[in-house]
């Protein structure tokens, strides 16, 4: 689903996934309300595996209207699709559950590519929003003994998600089975108190479980 109020932009965007033999799109609207209607409406199939949610919308806003997507369909991706680059937009969005972080600006390519990470189970952040969150996240205190909650291999996947890697890569780099990663992306979400990968990987730099630097290495 497009949720999305400029026309040009929406229906250029919904023609190029229409194209995609791997991509079906279920509706696409102008203002978020009226998204909200339509999944709140049982008889109205089907529903969306991923939402693609602009932020600045008439009416309720992306970031206002975000819960509200998530609550009317708790197992949906949503992906910020937006021109904001300011760094408040991009932390109430990951906070407020929002699996990847998009610019309007990026190749319809890496558009498509965000779309099958998160469904993946990965999050996708534009690199500049990615190195953007680190700087941000930097500035808030570790707090002590935030490692402890996650045992070794744990904290291994995470950082492994924090470089960007999806769930058979890091199969691949660890020499475990896919649903051996799978139960640990479990159990780091729950031990985080976290939804998605993004969320995880938010949380994991704020808290200092993660340190920016050590993506630098």
């Amino acid at each position: 689903m497009i949720v999305e109020d400029h026309p040009e932009y929406r229906d250029g965007i919904s023609l190029a996934l229409e194209s995609d033999p791997g991509i079906r799109l279920a509706r696409s609207f102008g203002t978020a309300e009226r998204a909200l209607r339509h999944l709140q409406d049982r008889r109205e199939t089907p529903k969306p595996d991923v939402i693609l949610l602009d932020l600045n919308l008439p009416g309720i806003g992306g970031i206002e209207a975000l819960p509200y997507f998530r609550i009317c369909l708790p197992s949906a991706k949503i992906i910020i699709l937006t021109q904001s680059d300011r760094e408040d937009d991009v932390l109430a969005a990951i906070s407020s559950g929002a699996s990847g972080y998009i610019l309007k600006s990026s190749p319809l390519g890496q558009i498509k590519e965000s779309i099958e990470t998160v469904m993946a189970g990965g999050a996708a952040l534009d690199a500049g929003m990615a190195r953007h969150i680190l700087k941000s996240l930097e500035k808030s205190p570790p707090k002590p003994g935030a490692k402890n909650q996650l045992s070794e291999r744990e904290l291994q996947v995470l950082g492994l998600l924090g470089e960007g890697l999806l769930k058979k890569e890091i199969s691949d780099k660890l020499g475990v089975a896919i649903p051996t990663v799978a139960t640990h992306v479990r159990h780091i979400y729950e031990k985080l108190n976290v939804q998605n990968a993004a969320a995880a990987i938010s949380k994991a730099y704020r808290t200092g479980i993660l340190r920016a630097d050590e993506g630098d290495e």
